[in-house]
């Protein structure tokens, strides 16, 4: 157990003993005080950049990326800065989907999608689509009839190529494959493995490159972070598209994680270096963490995913094979979590930013990261004290 869940059973006492558990105050005081000096060191930058993470991502080569939504685009002022101050990567969080894109047969709505492409290349920021193929968020349609295998396979090429054809050359990168692997690795059941076979990935590959050859190409998937065997079914489905020269460059690691599951960093390390050993990029792609399932202090739920996104983030740093990565939303306000899993704010608090766009002590944390091993000139933005942390909380 780490200091940090010592600590929080300290605070909130065990579910055995939290009614008989004596915690004095002045301990409570001087532990907190300890963990806030815990987060920090004397090379932390004390304010983001006026460019935020992108600037300080950009010094190591990295991408700092955010899923974005239309509706919030263009309704909120205060999600439209931050999402073009802070990151250089903006993947569609829905609106590349085949549901929201492919509504109809032979009918495309592009009106979102090229909505977030032209706010990409406004402000700078390259785009990956997300997502070509994947066996949820698909249309009624595709499910009102018995295909036969050389139909799917039509309907499936037409679709990565009508939609990787339209942003050719502004669309820098492509989940092509979404979460094709089970827990137990083997291959989740789909309509397009039940229509076409295991083969419709190497397929969606191909025709993905061939509208597109310049694209980076990537199969994404959840749950492969950590040593286990849904990473080393990903592992060997990299490898055997590898071999066989299918057309694929990279493995995006969704980490959507929590407090009590993230990856060890050595892991998260052996997972990266051995996608490496393939030739292949490696993209961190919807990170989240999220906070409702403990009954912790706010204060140490915070420090606590603040550690996490720094480790995960540190991680990517020093891989050289690690090319971005991306949290799936851009605040507390917008995640997927609250209506998938329930829960509110801000007992889950899944982002780095909370719902009035105020940084989070994730987001120092994860700044504090990019920040270590730089030189001076390049670290000039100061020191980010316990006390500026302190006064953020108590606005």
């Amino acid at each position: 157990m780490s200091f940090l869940r010592r600590l929080a059973v300290a605070v909130s006492g065990s579910k055995h003993n939290r009614d008989t558990l004596v915690i004095r105050p002045i301990i409570v005081t001087l532990a907190l005080a300890a963990l806030s000096l815990a987060l920090v060191t004397s090379q932390t930058l004390a304010l983001a950049p006026p460019d935020g993470f992108r600037h300080a991502a950009q010094l190591w080569g990295l991408n700092i990326g955010a899923a974005a939504d239309y509706t919030y685009l263009t309704e909120d002022e205060r999600y439209r800065q931050t999402l073009a101050r802070e990151f250089d990567l903006l993947i569609p969080e829905n609106e590349m989907k085949f549901d929201s894109i492919h509504p109809l047969p032979g009918v495309y709505d592009f009106e979102a999608a090229d909505a977030l492409v032209a706010f990409a290349e406004t402000h700078n920021m390259r785009v990956r689509g997300h997502v070509l193929v994947w066996g949820r968020q698909l249309p009624v349609w595709v499910f009102m009839r018995q295909w036969t295998r050389r139909q799917a396979e039509d309907i499936l090429r037409s679709h990565i190529q009508t939609v990787v054809g339209r942003y050719r050359g502004r669309v820098y990168a492509w989940d092509v494959i979404n979460e094709a692997v089970d827990d137990n690795g083997s291959l989740r059941d789909s309509i397009w493995l039940q229509t076409i076979g295991p083969d419709y990935i190497d397929l969606a590959f191909r025709w993905a490159h061939e509208a597109d050859p310049d694209a980076v190409l990537i199969y994404n998937d959840l749950g492969g972070e950590h040593l286990n065997p849904k990473a080393d079914a990903v592992y060997e489905l990299a490898k055997g598209m590898v071999e066989r020269g299918v057309p694929v460059h990279g493995v995006g690691l969704e980490m959507h994680t929590g407090l009590e599951w993230a990856p060890k960093p050595a892991d998260l390390k052996a997972v990266i270096n051995r996608l490496a050993e393939l030739g292949l990029e490696v993209h961190i792609t919807e990170m989240d963490v999220r906070t409702g399932h403990v009954d912790w202090p706010l204060s140490i739920k915070q420090a606590e995913q603040a550690a996490i996104y720094r480790s995960v983030l540190s991680v990517c740093r020093d891989a050289p094979a690690c090319k971005s990565l991306s949290l799936w939303g851009v605040s507390d306000a917008q995640s997927w979590v609250y209506y998938t899993f329930g829960g509110s704010y801000p007992e889950e608090s899944p982002l780095v930013f909370d719902p009035d766009y105020r940084p989070k002590p994730a987001y120092f944390a994860m700044m504090d990261a990019l920040a270590q091993g730089l030189p001076p000139q390049e670290a000039r933005h100061g020191i980010f004290s316990p006390l500026m942390l302190k006064e953020w909380r108590q606005e």
